[in-house]
């Protein structure tokens, strides 16, 4: 770690822990630990309201400090990287392969296929042609049209 980012994050800890300390110290209107150091009385080591505005302006450098830290420390820290910062995440290991997880006993399409059946890769391209039916499997039976009924089924006359 360098020597600069071991300093700016010394400053910023001990900044953090003052403005802490400030803001405790404060005197609020109700009961605080301020009252309890005795900064709420008159015959403290600032006065009476010496102290309040002692207190609200250490709290302010505190303040200005922690953030000139955290700015310096984001500066510092990402100075040595070079490009974008894409290139550098969590993600920046996981393997590229983007495909689409296919349902189990389904084929696999062939890498650069759409899933929409018809739909071609390659702009402009003719459409595939679609599968013919299987031979060996029986087609089933038509639906009758709308308004049309059903054919009676006659017995088969038996084999003499």
């Amino acid at each position: 770690m360098p020597l600069m980012l071991k300093i700016l994050l010394a400053v910023q800890v001990i900044s953090a822990l003052a403005i802490i300390v400030l803001v405790l110290l404060q005197q609020g209107k109700g009961a605080d630990m301020g009252s309890a150091f005795g900064s709420g009385s008159s015959g403290s080591l600032f006065g009476a309201t010496g102290a309040a505005n002692f207190l609200s302006r250490a709290t302010k450098w505190a303040a200005v400090v922690f953030f000139a830290s955290t700015a310096g420390l984001a500066y510092v820290s990402h100075k040595g990287t070079s490009g974008p910062a894409v290139d550098s995440g969590v993600m920046q290991s996981f393997p590229a392969d983007r495909s689409v997880p296919q349902a189990p006993g389904s084929v696999p399409a062939a890498p650069g296929a759409s899933s929409v059946p018809g739909a071609s890769s390659v702009p402009g391209a003719a459409p595939a042609p679609a599968a013919k039916p299987d031979a060996s499997v029986p087609a089933a039976p038509a639906a009758p049209a709308a308004g049309e009924s059903k054919p009676a089924e006659t017995p088969a006359a038996p084999a003499k």
